[in-house]
């Protein structure tokens, strides 16, 4: 099969609109890929005869002269807690294999109104809950670049998916960096909304006041044409804002300069790896001689943001993942002789280490006799680094920081620490924290060529402008490379 390599979608489209391929022929080349890479365990589930059907109707609307949508030729896949009406999804554990969602997500209808193919679920940490992709029940996702590495969690299957050009885009969740974090590790683009900008509907949850749905891609370009098709209000979702969706797409020019504060205490953090910081502080000294202002801020709460982020992500993880109890759907244990029985082996069963160890913190912290030293003190840090961040952002535009301390790590590395496993999430949780939006770009690489991700996190809302700014960003790359395009052979 012939090479096709594309950047964005546009680029696909004005192909599609010259006769230069189809719709069939990119369908075909991502099977291709995927069957070639099998190895990687990127997908639980790949829906190679839908994704055909669909290309053939598309292709025929195409040469019609027929309406099409916003999305048309962009072949996307699904990260496997995003429900898809009759196909299967199970957020990575055991307690949900071979259930199939009755409905799907709003994120996922407003693809498929706008003509995208959705062409399989990929793989994730067990209900989202993990920073390498380890805690998967169907076994760990491969960093396509070093096999040895993880890809970042829990998203790592989606990330790796756009990584390897198993698909143009993906879809993940980002609960404290799901989707920063594993674009980082995979030098492509990941972006967390503003919470409520994309709906809920169809998210399995994890923690209901911090995830959120959004975009890997090659591009800002594409990230930005996407989020602004799955945006807005929903009717099925309380917490989607009403807030009226920018066009992203277009208004990707950053015309002024930019006022950006940074946090001494993030680049002089123990742990930093100095590839990393130096390209922070690479990309930061280029946007200085560019005429942009960037001062430093005292940011003192830094330390705080961990123990806050796991103290509420677990007391809603123990409450939301109450359901999953054997009795309404999913797994439930063979060895259950009575109802008591039956909670307890088929939870005991169903879950991961990860997931059990989160819930029994999540239910310690909502105990009667703990529940105002633990939970109600972390509900009260939330609000003063809210209060804070938005003052912030009344003298400045944006806040620069890493994605991740590290490069990306060995499998095994962090294992058998989870203290150091969580840390991996010290600069992506303030977002999740507080609901701004924040981004990773892939500026730069260490001196092995492994990823890193520079971050940058806007105002609620302000997502016109992190786009453009990124855009920016991504046109003066720190480090030379090769521009990430879409490559089918």
């Amino acid at each position: 099969m012939a090479e096709v390599s594309y950047k964005t979608i546009l680029d696909i489209q004005y192909d599609l609109k010259d006769g230069k391929t189809t719709v069939e022929a990119l369908v075909n080349a991502y099977l291709q890929r995927i069957e070639e890479n099998k190895h990687l365990n990127v997908y639980l589930e790949v829906f190679g005869e839908e994704a055909k059907a669909e290309a053939l109707k598309l292709d025929k609307k195409i040469k019609n002269g027929e309406p099409v949508g916003r999305l048309f030729g962009l072949v996307i896949a699904i990260k496997d807690n995003i429900c898809y009406k009759q196909h299967k999804v199970s957020a990575g554990s055991k307690i949900l294999e071979g259930f199939t969602s009755v409905y799907s997500s709003t994120a996922v209808e407003r693809l498929l109104v706008e003509d995208a193919i959705i062409i399989g679920r990929t793989n994730c940490d067990e209900f989202a809950m993990g920073s390498s992709n380890e805690n998967s029940a169907y076994g760990p996702v491969l960093n396509a670049q070093d096999n040895s590495r993880v890809p970042g969690g829990s998203s790592g299957g989606s990330a790796v998916a756009v990584q390897a050009n198993l698909c143009q885009a993906s879809l993940g969740s980002d609960t404290g960096g799901s989707i920063r974090q594993p674009a980082s590790f995979c030098g492509i683009v990941g972006l967390k909304p503003t919470y409520g900008r994309i709906s809920r509907w169809g998210l399995i949850a994890y923690a209901s006041s911090f995830d959120q749905i959004g975009p890997f891609t090659h591009s800002v370009e594409d990230a930005a044409l996407i989020t602004e098709v799955i945006s807005g209000k929903d009717s099925y979702d309380a917490t989607a804002s009403s807030v009226a969706v920018d066009s992203y797409s277009t208004k990707l020019k950053f015309d002024r300069k930019a006022k950006i504060a940074v946090f001494p205490s993030t680049l002089n953090s123990e742990g930093l790896h100095a590839d990393v910081k130096n390209a922070i502080n690479t990309t930061l000294d280029e946007l200085k001689a560019d005429g942009h202002t960037v001062e430093e801020v005292s940011f003192d709460l830094l330390k705080y943001l961990i123990p806050t982020y796991y103290v509420l992500t677990t007391a809603e993880a123990s409450s939301n993942l109450a359901r999953f109890d054997g009795v309404h759907y999913g797994y439930r244990s063979p060895n259950a002789t009575d109802m008591e029985s039956v909670y307890k082996k088929s939870r005991t069963e169903g879950f991961g280490k990860e997931v059990k160890n989160r819930i029994m913190l999540g239910t310690f912290v909502l105990s009667s006799g703990y529940y105002d030293a633990y939970y109600s003190r972390a509900q009260k840090v939330r609000r003063i680094l809210t209060e804070q961040v938005r003052g912030l952002f009344k003298q400045y535009d944006f806040i620069i920081l890493p994605t991740s301390p590290t490069v990306p790590f060995k499998f095994g590395e962090k294992t058998d620490n989870p203290v150091e496993m969580y840390l991996a999430d010290i600069y992506t949780v303030l977002a999740n924290l507080v609901g701004i939006p924040g981004i990773s770009l892939p500026l730069a690489k260490d001196d092995a060529g492994l990823p890193i991700g520079v971050q940058v996190l806007a105002d609620n809302f302000k997502e016109a402008d992190l786009f453009a700014f990124s855009k920016l960003l991504m046109e003066h790359k720190s480090v030379k490379q090769d521009t990430p395009t879409s490559t089918l052979s």
